[in-house]
């Protein structure tokens, strides 16, 4: 059983940093994209960054400039680099991997909250 186990959340400065982690137990076959997702109190989850395979990165407006998505295949582990963190960056923040193979996997999430 594969599962997603995110770490990095937690609380930061307007304009602070904060990279989140994401990493895979096991291995995932057939995977297409590895995304970043959040969803802030009241709020549908909405996606933030997407890495697709063979494909380019894609970042919500709202956080053009400021997040970076990485990936280390050898470490199974995907991170979102996150600068110059706003009040309204704050949310919980979920990895996801879509596969061919096996669909869906999701972590259980990661608070990230943006606070003086």
């Amino acid at each position: 059983q594969v599962q997603l186990v995110e770490s990095g959340g937690g609380l930061v400065q307007p304009g602070g940093s904060l990279r989140l982690s994401c990493a895979a137990s096991g291995s995932i076959f057939g995977i297409y994209a590895m995304n970043w997702y959040r969803q802030a109190p009241g709020k549908q989850r909405e996606p933030v960054a997407t890495a697709s395979s063979g494909g380019p990165t894609v970042y919500a407006d709202s956080v053009k400039g400021r997040f970076t998505i990485s990936r280390d295949d050898a470490k199974n582990t995907l991170y979102l680099q996150m600068n110059s963190l706003k009040p309204e960056d704050t949310a919980v923040y979920y990895c996801n991997v879509k596969s061919y193979t096996s669909g869906d996997y999701w972590g259980q999430g990661t608070q990230v909250t943006v606070s003086s």
